[in-house]
């Protein structure tokens, strides 16, 4: 910074407020710039940090479950979007539904004095952080609200979502429609299968419990339990598949056997290529870069010293008809 400022003809504390993002003298602002670019300088904003009164870093966390999942990337880019238009980094790593592995990358995170973070959960108790939200840390939830902390939350109606997707098969003269989704333990999962008995209840039918099956590892599982499922003595005539991976798997699956056009599916988050296969395949589409903007926004306005109790955004959930739910009973 000295070197800059030799070069520049000001003080030292001039280039330190140009670089800080300070109103300066246009002159010399431009002076400061062009020395900035002639001799590589590059901001040490840690140093910064360290100095400053108010110790903000301009960059948050983000902790998703996996950044490779197309659902938590567009997350990512809404929040990623949000924080750069106030040149704020965003900082991003993937908890792997490990409640420990979350709780690490939040340790993390929060010892490079992040100003902030916002956490799609896999832990079920978020008590760790109340030390940091006593001491200004801002903190909140996508996705899934948090538990046992008082924080603001953005989510998708996932029981809306899945009582709509339930009642298109229906409507297509569905009776046995089966249920594959995530672990139950899941808020989300939870909340999907909750709406998937909703709308059956409305329509004065019970649910088989033959008919629910969760998968373990996701991809990796969601094959197997198909099988399974129309292996049965009373297979279904319609798929409800509750999360991105496993609708995925699902197509695939039914494109190996040949049966996309004699087993109805209508799946929970939009996926690439639902709508390049024959017949498309109809969902239940959420808007997760819409939430990670959101969710960043809420933080911003805490940081900006926004009060008051803890808000949760419920964003819907559409419907997307693309074919595949109109598949009648064979």
């Amino acid at each position: 910074m000295r070197d800059v400022a030799r070069m520049a003809g000001v003080s030292l504390s001039t280039v330190s407020r140009v670089v800080g993002g300070q109103q300066v003298a246009p002159d010399m602002a431009e002076r400061v710039r062009r020395a900035v670019e002639l001799l590589g300088y590059r901001h040490d904003a840690v140093a910064g940090n360290l100095r400053s009164s108010n110790r903000a870093s301009s960059s948050i966390g983000l902790i998703v479950e996996d950044v490779s999942n197309p659902f938590f990337a567009a997350i990512h880019r809404g929040a990623e979007d949000a924080a750069r238009e106030r040149a704020v980094v965003t900082f991003a790593g993937s908890s792997d539904e490990q409640p420990e592995r979350e709780r690490q990358i939040s340790e993390a995170f929060l010892a490079r004095r992040v100003d902030g973070l916002v956490i799609a959960p896999a832990s079920t108790d978020h008590g760790y952080l109340v030390r940091d939200v006593d001491a200004g840390v801002a903190i909140v939830f996508v996705d899934r609200p948090p538990r046992f902390i008082d924080a603001d939350a953005v989510v998708t109606d996932n029981v809306g979502g899945a009582r709509a997707a339930v009642a298109h098969l229906l409507e297509a003269g569905h009776r046995r429609i089966a249920f594959v989704g995530d672990d139950p333990e899941i808020f989300t999962a939870a909340q999907r299968l909750e709406g998937y008995r909703l709308a059956l209840s409305e329509a004065g039918i019970p649910a088989d419990p033959a008919l629910i099956r969760h998968v373990s590892f996701r991809a990796v599982d969601a094959a197997d339990v198909l099988d399974a499922l129309l292996g049965g003595p009373a297979p279904p005539t319609a798929l409800f598949t509750a999360q991105n991976l496993i609708t995925v798997e699902t197509m695939r699956r039914l494109h190996e056997l040949g049966l996309q056009r004699s087993l109805a599916h209508v799946g929970f988050d939009d996926v690439p290529l639902a709508d390049g296969v024959e017949p498309g395949v109809t969902v239940v589409a959420q808007d997760p870069y819409a939430m990670g903007r959101r969710a960043a926004e809420l933080l911003f306005s805490r940081l900006d010293g926004e009060g008051g109790p803890s808000r949760r955004v419920v964003l819907p959930a559409t419907l997307v008809e693309r074919g595949s739910g109109r598949i009648p009973p064979s």
